[in-house]
């Protein structure tokens, strides 16, 4: 009886989830393409060395070298600012690989771990710039997205520990281990950054044209929050569920990082707890005024109960259905 080894199962998990994001959740970018690079890999990888098809090496070094630049261009091109052509610079890894595949397959070894250490820890530095360094998330996901792309950052790093006990264990003299090292460590790494590229908390705002500020402001911190203050309170921004730092900063016409450095030093918050905490308070006022849960959720600007239960908690300490009866 024919048996599935463990890449092939965790690329048919992602081809189930990736049909199910397409199908059901109609959600469609840059890290579709990931998950599916993903997907592709781990059949790769149970062809070339469960099933040892000739071809497969070969194709298994060249897919590799994508994962983490295509990685990096998916978090680029959703936390943080819309694709660029420039962005097309980073097939030179993967471009690099061939060539090491012709010229000196020895290289190889060295080359793609290369590329994971260095997009993954690339992708890790941004993200521990904290979530204010991600200004194409919506801010009603928190601090999520940015604990997200830690995790796919760390575990690309983490893939090129595979590399090292592969090597150690043709010193010791356990070459038999390698296809066990290279089926299990793929497979984690293959599940966790495609799994986690599903999240909805990774998909950005709708894209909008790209205004430059008629003039740069130059008030002290105080008077820009002053000023979103009022902003916030007359025109209530917060209710928009796909709000961003970008949105924020064009409206305000101050640049995100002026915005986001002023948000900050005045209130000790990020931007994306500043505008979740006056959501929770318009929670507050609908959940005062007789409306349940759900409404007084979707009423304040937010989409997903997981992230208005964690603010909400965050904020006032208690769970909604638990303030609620203290009001009592």
């Amino acid at each position: 009886m024919p048996s599935l080894p463990i890449p092939l199962i965790s690329s048919l998990i992602l081809g189930f989830l990736l049909v199910r994001m397409w199908v059901v959740d109609r959600r469609y970018g840059p890290l579709m393409f990931l998950i599916a690079l993903c997907a592709v890999q781990g059949v790769i990888i149970s062809l070339a060395h469960h099933y040892r098809v000739p071809g497969m090496l070969a194709l298994q070094a060249m897919t590799a070298a994508l994962i983490p630049a295509t990685a990096w261009v998916g978090f680029q091109a959703t936390a943080i600012r819309r694709f660029e052509r420039s962005d097309l610079l980073h097939v030179l890894g993967p471009f690099a690989a061939v060539i090491c595949l012709v010229v000196a397959p020895g290289m190889l070894d060295f080359l793609i771990p290369t590329l994971f250490v260095g997009y993954g820890g690339a992708i890790l530095a941004k993200a521990m710039a904290g979530a204010d360094a991600l200004p194409r998330m919506r801010l009603e996901a928190g601090d999520l997205p940015m604990r997200i792309w830690q995790i796919i950052g760390g575990a690309l790093m983490l893939s090129a520990v595979s590399d090292v006990m592969i090597v150690a264990a043709q010193v010791a003299g356990a070459a038999d281990l390698q296809p066990w090292i290279i089926s299990i460590y793929s497979s984690l790494m293959l599940l966790v950054v495609g799994g986690l590229s599903l999240s909805a908390a990774l998909e950005n705002a709708p894209l909008e044209e790209d205004v430059t500020p008629e003039q740069t402001i130059t008030d002290e911190d105080v008077q820009i929050v002053a000023r979103l203050d009022s902003l916030m309170k007359q025109q209530k921004l917060y209710l928009n569920p796909d709000l961003t730092l970008s949105q924020l900063s064009r409206k305000m016409l101050v640049p995100v990082k002026q915005l986001s450095a002023a948000i900050n030093k005045v209130t000790g918050e990020n931007v994306s707890r500043y505008i979740n905490a006056a959501r929770i308070a318009a929670a507050q006022d609908s959940l005062k005024s007789g409306e349940n849960v759900t409404n007084a959720m979707l009423s304040a600007g937010f989409n997903t109960k997981s992230n208005f239960n964690r603010e909400f908690l965050r904020v006032t300490g208690q769970s909604p259905s638990a303030w609620l009866a203290a009001q009592d």
